[in-house]
């Protein structure tokens, strides 16, 4: 992903672009793309010290951990300008029980399901099968499917149960920023079998009214976190992924959870679009800044 990133990034020539990159670590970049080695434990010295010089710092990381909300601050407390939501959105966001919270507050639909405390059984009642994933996690990691209560065994963190309702995987990517957020094509995700799927790509929807709904849902759900968060329009990369039911009228989708942050989407969307969407992203960015700082006039 951070291979396209750079390369999307150099299809515009206004950009002057530079990759940190671990010095072990083999990469593929355009030509005219800097790259800035960074020796190994030296990750987050070399990352505030970069934002602090340039204009705007496009972060990959994953909500695991709390490694981007914590990189995120890190830049900002450095004096740079990150392509991100604000502190909020991000912390609800990358909790997936926050997140459900938020969405089912505000009337956007959700699978039925509940958080469990690090070390607690499974739930007496609760229907199976279920899937259980982290809490705080990026992608398919700690995901599963339970079928029965005799292979539940307790997690040494915080997860989220939820009912396995039936449905096509959709991922919808959307450029926040600067008034409504730019929709890009709605695609269909690919995973594995098993209990313990992982993601496996996607195309584009080919079906134009599925996509709508698939559209409609993801800037709800945008919207949903960002009222949540205090109100202030979110701004970067959001992907929001859902299931889609069989029913025309939608009554059977449901979201699953919001990523504040660059998705493995990228490379698709990337791929399709006429233009840079790093640039997009950061002309979205500057008129959202442009717009909080004329409120204050």
């Amino acid at each position: 992903m951070l291979e396209a990133v750079a390369a999307d990034a150099a299809r515009d020539g206004s950009l002057e672009v530079t990759v940190l990159v671990d010095e072990d670590h083999e990469i593929r970049l355009p030509s005219g793309v800097c790259r800035q080695f960074v020796p190994q434990r030296h990750e987050l010295e070399a990352l505030t010290a970069a934002a602090a010089r340039v204009d705007w710092t496009l972060l990959i990381a994953p909500e695991t951990g709390g490694i981007l909300v914590d990189r995120v601050a890190r830049v900002r407390a450095a004096g740079g300008a990150v392509l991100a939501p604000n502190a909020a959105f991000l912390t609800i966001a990358a909790d997936k029980q926050a997140t459900i919270d938020a969405l089912a507050a505000s009337g956007v639909p959700v699978p039925a399901g509940r958080s469990l405390a690090a070390g607690e059984p499974a739930p007496a009642g609760f229907h199976l099968p279920a899937i259980r994933k982290a809490r705080a996690s990026a992608g398919c990691d700690g995901l599963e499917i339970i079928h029965t209560r005799d292979v539940f065994s307790a997690s040494t963190t915080a997860t989220r149960l939820e009912a396995l309702v039936p449905g096509s995987p959709v991922g919808v990517s959307c450029l926040c920023g600067g008034g409504d957020p730019e929709i890009l094509p709605p695609l269909r995700q690919r995973f594995s079998a098993g209990d313990r799927p992982h993601y496996r790509g996607s195309e584009p929807l080919s079906d134009r009214s599925v996509a709508a709904r698939a559209t409609a849902l993801a800037r709800r759900a945008v919207a949903a976190v960002e009222r949540a968060s205090g109100g202030a329009s979110a701004v970067g990369w959001v992907g929001v992924d859902m299931l889609l039911g069989d029913r025309h009228d939608g009554r059977d989708d449901r979201v699953l959870e919001v990523n504040p942050r660059l998705t493995t989407s990228f490379v698709v969307q990337a791929s399709m679009a006429s233009t840079s969407l790093v640039r997009s992203l950061i002309d979205r960015a500057v008129a959202s800044r442009d717009h909080a700082s004329s409120a204050f006039r």
